[in-house]
């Protein structure tokens, strides 16, 4: 399903076959969802953006409508460095050499990937919820990390993670909702129900390959990069939920990385697409011009 007005596609890169959205006309902008979410979470956001932009959503790989092997024992396949290179492939592929990414949540770590090992191709970044991995994982022991169950649950060895959330995928789902949103209610029925019936033992299985490969890879490229002094030169916007307080500092974690940063606060907790799409469109507006 998609919002009125864009198109629906499947492409296939590589071994993944993705399920694409596109709509509007103007300069392309890529918007990547997280978890648990579909590109669903971007329907009060994508029409917005639309009337000046070509706007391009997809469900990323093995990711509700789109189908893709199940990763390896270390989530191989699904690092955020392979993703972020098939996402580039599949912009190229829409005929977008050139385009904005912005991401939410898994997908903001994809789209940091993508702006900093191709930095031709990306001209603007937007991270929503995030800190880069290797940052995450640091701070990960201190007051907040019971919310960051899923980082070590999901990352067990297979099939462990898959059975325990097949056994009952509604409850995994709706307890993301109801604890990390400051307004649960701004996750319509509409959408739960969405983003329930995606959780099929596929796409759960790549979700569990995406917290692999951030435990065993994600966050090993990150250092590397780190230790090797890379940063990215293009505009970075990051946007955070005031309730989400843990992420109060992440304008200095991002400064850190980028050299022009931008941050901006939003009402809300962890799902501010659906929380504060209206604050979300304006800043995007805002900075995608």
């Amino acid at each position: 399903m998609s919002v009125a007005g864009f198109a629906v596609e499947e492409r296939e890169v590589g071994a993944a076959r993705y399920f694409v959205t596109s709509g509007g006309s103007g300069s392309p902008v890529l918007l990547v969802h997280g978890f648990p979410e579909t590109h669903r979470c971007w329907d009060a956001v994508a029409p917005a953006l639309a009337t000046q932009h070509r706007v391009v959503s997809v469900d990323i790989r093995g990711c509700g409508a789109s189908e893709a092997p199940p990763g390896g024992p270390h989530g191989e396949g699904y690092s955020k460095r392979e993703m972020a290179g098939e996402l580039v492939e599949l912009m190229h592929m829409l005929g977008h050499d050139v385009f904005g990414a912005v991401g939410h949540d898994r997908g903001a770590r994809i789209a940091f990937r993508m702006a900093l090992e191709a930095p031709e191709r990306v001209d603007r970044l937007a991270v929503f919820n995030i800190v880069p991995t290797v940052d995450q994982f640091e701070r990960m022991g201190a007051g907040p990390s019971l919310g960051y169950w899923p980082w070590f649950f999901m990352a067990q060895p297979a099939p462990f993670p898959e059975r325990m959330i097949t056994a009952n995928p509604a409850v995994f789902v709706e307890h993301a909702f109801d604890t990390w949103a400051g307004d649960p209610g701004a996750i319509s029925p509409e959408h739960r129900k969405a983003y329930r019936d995606a959780l099929t033992p596929s796409t759960i299985a790549a979700m569990c390959a995406d917290f692999r490969a951030s435990f065993h890879l994600d966050r090993h490229h990150d250092a590397a990069d780190r230790d090797a002094g890379r940063r990215i030169d293009q505009p970075v916007l990051v946007m955070v939920g005031d309730d989400e307080r843990q992420l109060a500092d992440a304008g200095e974690v991002w400064n850190r990385w980028a050299d022009e940063v931008s941050v901006v606060t939003t009402p809300g907790g962890h799902f501010i697409p659906e929380e504060a799409p209206d604050q979300v469109v304006a800043a995007l507006t805002d900075f995608l011009r």
